[in-house]
Order: C-alpha cells, then structure tokens, then sequence
C-alpha cells in the first residue's frame, strides 16, 4: 500500500514539475476572464505588427499591450456570444484553412526545401565525367536490366584499375565521350528536367569517387566527381571576334593584336565592335553578350572572360573554336541573396520531374511518421467486384460493405471504403480518361493510389498547428480576425448606422463641430474650344446677365455653352482662391484640352459659415457615432470580463 502511495506521488510531482517547466519556458502574460495570453504569442503578433519598430522599449510594450488586451476583451465577448459556430464563418475560416494549409503542405514541405538544396548547390560549380547507357524510362524489363547491367560491368572494370576515359570512350553511348574521354565539365544547377538523380550524384559524390548506375529519362549513368569550385556567378560582357574564315591562322592573328594595341592605347571598345567585329549577332551593340553563367560557351571563352578580375578591363587576345577574341568585363555578379534567387529558382523547380519525386518522398515519409496501415484484402475484394460500368457515367456504387476499412493512420485516423466511393463519384472524368491506357482493375487502383494520397494529405494537415507553430498563429489570427470583425459589425457598425434615434442624439450632443465655411453659389461656365473667339463677349455679357439669358443667347443656333451649378466653400478650390472673394466676380478663362472646352467661373452669391445639418455631415457623425459607441463597448466589457496583467513576465520582455 505504502509502495502504490509513494509510486502515485512521485508520478504526480513528476507531472507537476513537467507541467511547471512548460509554463516556465512560455509563460502566461495576461489573462482575459480566465482564457490566458502566453508570452509566445504575444511576442508574435507585437514583433509582426511593428516590424522594423518592434524596438521592445517600455513605452512600445506598454501602448501594445493596451490595444491587445481590448482586442482579446472583444474576441472573449464573441465567443460568448457563440458567434465562432455561425456554419458561415466555420466554412469561410475552414476554406482559409485547408488553402494554408496546401501552401505549408506543398511549399513547406517540398519547394521550399527543394529551393535551399538548388541555392546551396548554386555556391560551387562541380566538373564531372560520365558513361551513359542508354534505355528508355518506358522500356522493358528485359532491356532495362541489359542497360543495368552493362553499367555494372563498366564499373567493375574502373574500380579494377582501367581509365575512366578509356572505358568511357570505348563502352559509352553518349557519342561525345569518344573525343572528351566523357568529361562534361562544369554545368550549372539547375540540371535539366529528368536529370535530377544526376544532378544529385554531381553534387553529392566524393571527388574522384565512382558512382553506383544512376538512372535519368536517357538510361543509366557513371558518375565521377573530378573537382569542384566556388561557384563563378554571372558575368556582364562584350566581345570582338576576328574569324579564320578566308584568312590564314597568321593573318587572323594579326588583326586581332592590332585591335587589342589600338583598345590599349584608349580607343573605345563599343566604337571598335561595332566598325570591326565579326560577330553578326552582337556586333550592332558594340559585341554586347549581356550576362552570362557557366557552361554556355566553350571553356576557352569561358575561362578568358571570367579570368577577367575588374570591371570595364579587357582580356588579352585569345583563340576559340569560332576564331579570336578579345572581352570586355562590364560587371560581374556572384550568387545572389536567397530571397532574389529563391524567386527563380521555385518557378523552375515547379515545372521540373524533382517536384513530383519530393512531394512522393514527403508523402512516404507521412505513412511512416503516422504508422500507415492498409487492409489489402478489402480494397481487392472492392475492385474485383467492379465491371466496364466503372470506366463510365453510369457506374452506381456498391450499397454493401461501405464500413469496411481501406487503410488507418495514428490518432484513429481512417478510411473506408465509402470515403472511397464518394472520391470516386467526384473522378467520373479521371476514370474515363485512365480507361484509355487500362483496364478496369488498372484505373481502380491507379484512382485508388491518389485518393490515399489525398487522405494522408490530409492526415497531415490536421497535424500542422502541432509541427508548425507559426502555421498555428496564423489560423488564430484570422479566426479571431473573424471573430472581431463579425462582434464590431454587430454591436458597433451596424448599431452606428441603422440607430436613427441614438445617431441624432449624439448629433445634437456634438452640435457645431461640423460647419460650414463661408460659401458661394458658383456657376461654371463651360464653352466648346472652336469658339474660343466668343469669349470675352460670353464673360462681359455673364457679369451683367442671369444664367437664362446667357444661355438663350449664345446657344440661339446651336449649343456651344453649357453651365455648371455648385455651391463652394472658400479656399477649397484654386480657381476661387485667385479670383475676389464677391458676388459678381469673375474667374480667368481655363482651357480643358481633355474635354476641349474654354471654362471660368462666375460667383452669383454669397452665404455665411454655418452649421451643417446631421444629413450633410452624416458620414463624418456615423464615423464619429462608431467611435463614441466603441469606447463606450470596451468599457462595458472591461467591467464584464476581469483583465490580470502578470508585470514580473511583462517586466522581462522589456529591452534596454
């Protein structure tokens, strides 16, 4: 008795000081009615709202903390009044979540991480060797193990002592490596789509290590490491090339240094590109090639132009395959900022074979870290019972044996086989179009292959507020968002506007803070521009005559005259502000090219500053209603709900 009694008590403080630990490492801030704050999101939201300005200071916490704990004051009178179980805003807030959710899922999980490997490798160019042994992705299995097998003799013979250029040049069936001993060089990540095991071996082998077969969409590949380099970057250049063509290799040459005395000697290289080189392409912009990597010309050019140290200098004169050159460095740029390149690289790595092969190994790992389980004898005796109506609109789905589960995951995660049907009635389309490359039982589990990938999918994201913390943050922030807006809307917005009663007493309590200035009725007189010669007689005849009479003389033909009447306070507008502030006075005629009109301005009357009346001021009182009411709301709910700020926790957020 005494053993259980000390067992249950030492099992209880071990609890407590597990519990206590917890608590210790993100403590509670502040507490609204008994719902609590923790320091973790506090710091969140004040370093997110503030950015650069989240200095930590005192008086920055101090003025946070106040507009936080209304807000929580607010969220807490929601929930109370159960407006987070309205099905509209459940749904809304659902299909905000399962959209974050595919956003952390798929770039979370398998771009972002595919994006850092593509950024790392970026940092160092590696130059490799190969043998490819060609074999189709879609072949045989007779001539895939051929293929395979090919390779493993070529690479029992290089790890037995024979030169790697030799075997190369003799077994390989890349055509190139029979001059080039199957060196490809430096190439640039990333590699090209069906390449990524390749690329992989290229960046992950030890230099000089022979590769196990490495298969790619051309067939099967031994990879050899040769050396590696900090990455070159991108240059900026232009360039001059004497061609051979025609001449002797002499004569060239001659040209050439002649170029390269007369660059030397201050002559402008653009000036010279344009008058002497042979480039077709770049010679009309004085032999600008913009920027440029590795691997796009051949190495001679290659090297000479990024042997280059400084900008705005030339190369010495240089032999290619294309003739001489000469380059000119205009700049050089190395491996851009993550955040830059991140932008290039996620574009292409989402249209490239790796994407798909990521988001398999993601998707494997999901089954592992959550125990995958599958009932195979379910999901047979499920598809053998289908016929040809499956691979049709017709299809009716079987009424028997719907309970019967396909597969389970950890935390009672399943699914059965009518979570299978209903994917199968929505994929009516899918099952037609698979019927064109196979039989029944081949769609069945091709659909059925995808529907466990929508599941486990889904099996994750339910876990995301568990593995990301800042996913979890987001979700409370538009839940609560949610919740703010919907309480504001009700007890203070709506109220603001649809209160007649309440609006005009709170008119009448505030009279004379909306006024008018003083004003006058102004008439804009508006004349089409082919008449401009009219003017001055229209503005004469105006000053002494009513708008009618105007109006009847000079439109006696046809209408060449319009008038505008508005009434306008005094310095609101920069025609009345230049004219006499009078009734009778006249404005400077202004011509509207955009409408082609000659416009001025005639002041008829005058009136006094006055009050405005509550529908002239309406918008400005509703705002100013919603405001009164608000301040009024947090008061009340400062009374309903009891705020307990912890200072000893809030004391030691403070900095400096």
């Amino acid at each position: 008795m005494m053993n259980r009694l000390f067992l249950i008590f030492i099992l209880f403080a071990v609890a407590h000081f597990a519990s206590a630990q917890k608590q210790s490492a993100d403590p509670v801030l502040f507490t609204v009615a008994d719902t609590p704050v923790h320091v973790s999101e506090f710091k969140y939201i004040y370093t997110k709202t503030n950015a650069e300005k989240a200095d930590f200071s005192e008086t920055s916490l101090k003025e946070y903390l106040d507009l936080y704990t209304k807000f929580k004051l607010k969220v807490e009178k929601a929930r109370d009044m159960k407006i987070d179980t309205i099905p509209k805003l459940i749904k809304e807030l659902e299909g905000y979540r399962r959209q974050l959710a595919d956003s952390y899922l798929i770039n979370k999980e398998v771009t972002e991480k595919l994006v850092k490997e593509a950024y790392d490798r970026k940092s160092q160019d590696s130059d490799f060797s190969h043998l490819l042994f060609s074999v189709d992705l879609n072949a045989n299995a007779k001539d895939t193990m051929a293929a395979f097998s090919r390779a493993i003799a070529a690479r029992k013979r290089i790890l037995n002592g024979e030169d790697f250029a030799k075997v190369a040049a003799e077994l390989s069936d890349d055509e190139s490596a029979k001059n080039n001993g199957g060196r490809i060089g430096f190439l640039e990540v990333l590699f090209p789509d069906g390449f990524y095991p390749l690329e992989n071996a290229v960046y992950t082998l030890p230099i000089g290590e022979l590769s196990e077969p490495v298969r790619t969409k051309m067939g099967y590949h031994l990879v050899k490491v040769n050396s590696r380099r900090p990455a070159r970057g991108e240059i900026e250049a232009a360039h001059i090339l004497i061609r051979e063509d025609g001449r002797t290799p002499e004569e060239a040459k001659e040209i050439i240094d002649s170029l390269y005395q007369l660059l030397n000697a201050g002559g402008d290289f653009n000036t010279i590109a344009k008058e002497r080189s042979e480039d077709k392409r770049s010679q009309p912009n004085g032999g600008y090639l913009g920027f440029f990597g590795i691997s796009k010309y051949e190495k001679s050019f290659e090297d000479a132009a990024f042997a280059i140290e400084e900008d705005n200098t030339i190369s010495m004169p240089f032999k290619s395959s294309l003739g001489w050159h000469i380059v000119k460095r205009i700049s050089h740029r190395g491996i851009q900022p993550y955040n830059i390149e991140k932008r290039r690289l996620e574009a292409n790595i989402k249209n490239d074979g790796r994407f798909a092969k990521a988001q398999a190994a993601v998707l494997a790992q999901i089954k592992a870290d959550g125990n995958f389980r599958e009932n195979p004898e379910v999901l047979s005796k499920f598809t053998t019972a289908l016929n040809d109506t499956f691979l049709t609109f017709r299809w009716q789905a079987p009424k028997q044996n719907l309970e019967k589960v396909l597969f389970t995951m950890d935390d009672g995660f399943q699914a059965d086989v009518s979570d299978f049907v209903k994917f199968l009635r929505n994929a009516s389309r899918k099952r037609m179009t698979y019927a064109r490359s196979g039989d029944v039982n081949y769609v069945a589990n091709r659909l059925y292959e995808e529907f466990v990938e929508q599941q486990c999918f889904k099996y994750e994201e339910n876990r995301l507020e568990e593995k990301y913390p800042d996913f979890k943050a987001l979700m409370r922030e538009y839940e609560e968002g949610i919740l703010l807006f919907e309480v504001t809307k009700m007890l203070v917005w709506d109220r603001a506007s649809q209160d007649t009663a309440g609006l005009k007493t709170f008119f009448d309590s505030i009279k004379g803070k909306y006024r008018w200035g003083e004003r006058a009725q102004v008439s804009i007189y508006k004349l089409k521009s082919e008449h401009e010669a009219k003017v001055k007689e229209l503005q004469a005849f105006a000053k002494k005559n009513p708008i009618s009479a105007v109006l009847a003389k000079f439109n006696s033909e046809s209408e060449i005259l319009t008038v505008e009447e508005v009434k306008m306070e005094k310095g609101r507008n920069m025609q009345l502000k230049r004219m006499e502030w009078k009734a009778g006075a006249i404005s400077t005629p202004y011509n509207n090219e955009k409408d082609k009109l000659i416009e001025f301005m005639k002041i008829e009357n005058m009136s006094p500053a006055v009050d405005k009346t509550l529908n002239e001021a309406k918008g400005y009182v509703i705002a100013d209603y919603q405001d009164y009411l608000e301040k009024q709301w947090i008061e009340q709910l400062e009374k309903e709900y009891k705020i307990k700020v912890n200072n000893k926790v809030f004391e030691k957020l403070i900095k400096g």
